[in-house]
């Protein structure tokens, strides 16, 4: 996998990058006949969604970036014959509210609208979330399946979803407006907000919509909106695409650390440049580069190959905004109100996200400090699939826990990123602590060394782990899935028809997160660009 090929060989296609994307790529292209060389910086595959024995001497794979599968559609997973397996958690949600929760049980209405009872909800904010809920199902239904085609214009999208009610709701105004009209309860608010402020550093009223655009992926995902547990971790995806890859003839190349991009002429190839992991120089020609890197870092090896930007980039520095907290406990934590912790923990368990303290979270971020209680959430990969630890762990009643925090941008962590990341790590913590019944360092793991099975990452952190400028999860900012309006696309590059992966160099697409339809682990812009290369419509 990581023999170097000669210099200046030529492919029909070159891809930067063997993240999830990249591989889905090559293996398209490979399985349609197609040369295809890969490179990856690393000396894995996997970019960000990989498994790792994160703890010394602990027998366990977490998945240590990215942990749940959503967006990634059924057909790339049938074309690619992918041996993937995806598992639906029964309980969506717990948060806990005072000596009390919510559970958000979704096989127990009845269970559900008693809990919304329980911490004071009125009985109308149940029967909104019912409704709520369907609407944004129905348009989940009809827009998830338009994410492998071409793109569709915003009126055609707008068309196919049916529904003005919803689609002004989501699309058109403020989601934090759209919240308070529907939901009376602050902490309800809350629960449904979260979902626009994963990766996303925004006010919910912010007007750029920004938000908006995240929530959108989160509730369309499989034409659903579940958020499904990776079998075996979600280096199993990984694997499962580079084998794909390999299988169909693709040439992986791990410490291989590209350095420029030349795009070429209209009639003539393009050509990658990049140093191995001994220092030593290597070149091809491709008929296409597919680029699974951010926008912003294929700027920066355009540049150094003298050519002008890809008119992907939406902004010089992107800027990611959470605290990835991955840790390893003799058990779960116990809880106030007596529920079920692997009931509480198997769903998305929410800290402190209520409405209010969303906002207020995000208003001392934004004024540039650790926010005073941040919020962030939590579930348990090992309730729902205990084959990432060992026999020992599985045997002793271990459990992972995967904490995802909010409202914690790239700045707060520049300056200082050991101190910074402390006092993050520090309040996240006595956030978790102020809902639990125990404190979570009772009850964590101890690695060979004797020390706590803990492990925080920052924005920062991942800019220097795999290579996400800022740290951003999505490479940039997310945007609508279907083709620009012209305000949004001063490059003309997301017209209906194309794939919203073109780039203004004919030869030079974006296969990665970046990409129009991008973010999350999916396939669908690595997809999205093979199909441009083959001219699929």
């Amino acid at each position: 996998m990581s023999t170097t090929p000669s210099p200046a060989a030529r492919y029909d296609a070159v891809v930067v990058g063997a993240g999830h994307n990249g591989l889905t790529a090559a293996a398209y292209l490979a399985r349609a006949g197609r040369s295809v060389l890969v490179l990856e910086r690393l000396d894995h595959v996997g970019g960000a969604a990989v498994s790792a024995p994160v703890f010394d001497g602990v027998d366990a794979r977490l998945s240590r970036y990215s942990y749940l599968v959503s967006l990634m559609p059924r057909r790339v997973v049938d074309e690619l014959a992918l041996p993937v397996r995806l598992v639906r958690r029964r309980y969506a949600s717990y948060t806990p509210v005072g000596d009390g929760g919510l559970l958000v049980d979704t096989g127990d209405d009845a269970a559900t609208r008693a809990s919304f009872a329980a911490i004071g909800a009125p009985p109308s904010d149940h029967d909104a979330w019912r409704r709520f809920g369907a609407s944004t199902g129905r348009l989940a239904r009809r827009l998830f399946p338009t994410v492998t085609e071409p793109l569709l214009p915003p009126a055609g999208a707008r068309a196919l979803v049916d529904d003005d009610e919803t689609w002004r709701a989501l699309v058109e105004r403020p989601l934090g407006e759209t919240l308070r009209a529907t939901f009376a309860d602050d902490v309800v608010r809350g629960v449904v907000a979260t979902d626009a402020l994963i990766g996303t550093f925004a006010d919910l009223d912010d007007a750029s919509l920004v938000q908006n655009r995240c929530f959108l992926y989160h509730v369309i995902g499989g034409g659903t909106g579940d958020w499904d547990v990776p079998v075996g971790g979600m280096g199993a995806v990984t694997a499962a695409l580079r084998d794909a890859a390999l299988a169909a003839g693709a040439t992986i190349v791990t410490g291989a650390e590209v350095t420029a991009v030349d795009p070429g002429t209209a009639g003539g190839d393009a050509e990658v440049a990049w140093t191995d992991d001994g220092g030593r120089a290597g070149a091809a020609r491709a008929g296409a580069v597919l680029s699974g890197a951010a926008p912003a870092t294929l700027d920066r090896l355009l540049a150094a190959g003298g050519a002008a930007p890809s008119g992907r980039a939406t902004a010089a520095r992107p800027e990611g905004a959470q605290l990835k907290v991955n840790m390893l406990l003799r058990r779960l934590p116990r809880l106030r109100d007596g529920v079920d912790p692997a009931a509480a923990f198997s769903g998305t368990f929410h800290v402190n996200e209520s409405f209010e303290q969303l906002r207020a979270a995000h208003a001392q971020a934004a004024a540039g400090r650790v926010p005073d209680v941040p919020p962030c959430e939590i579930y348990c990969h090992s309730l729902t699939d205990r084959s990432i630890l060992g026999p020992g762990l599985r045997e002793s009643g271990a459990q992972t826990l995967t904490l995802f925090g909010l409202h914690m941008p790239a700045r707060l962590f520049r300056d200082d990123p050991e101190r910074s990341r402390s006092e993050a790590l520090r309040a996240t913590l006595g956030s978790l602590d102020a809902v639990l019944a125990e404190p979570i360092a009772d009850v964590l793991l101890a690695d060979a060394d004797g020390r706590p099975c803990l492990e925080a990452r920052t924005p920062v952190d991942l800019e220097g782990d795999v290579g996400l400028p800022g740290g951003h999860i999505f490479h940039r900012d997310l945007s609508w899935p279907w083709a620009a309006d012209d305000d949004e696309d001063a490059a003309g590059l997301d017209r209906p028809g194309t794939w919203g992966v073109e780039t203004v160099h004919p030869r030079v697409l974006v296969a990665g997160a970046g990409a129009r339809r991008g973010g999350g682990v999916s396939g669908i812009p690595g997809r999205a660009a093979a199909m441009a290369v083959l001219g699929a419509a």
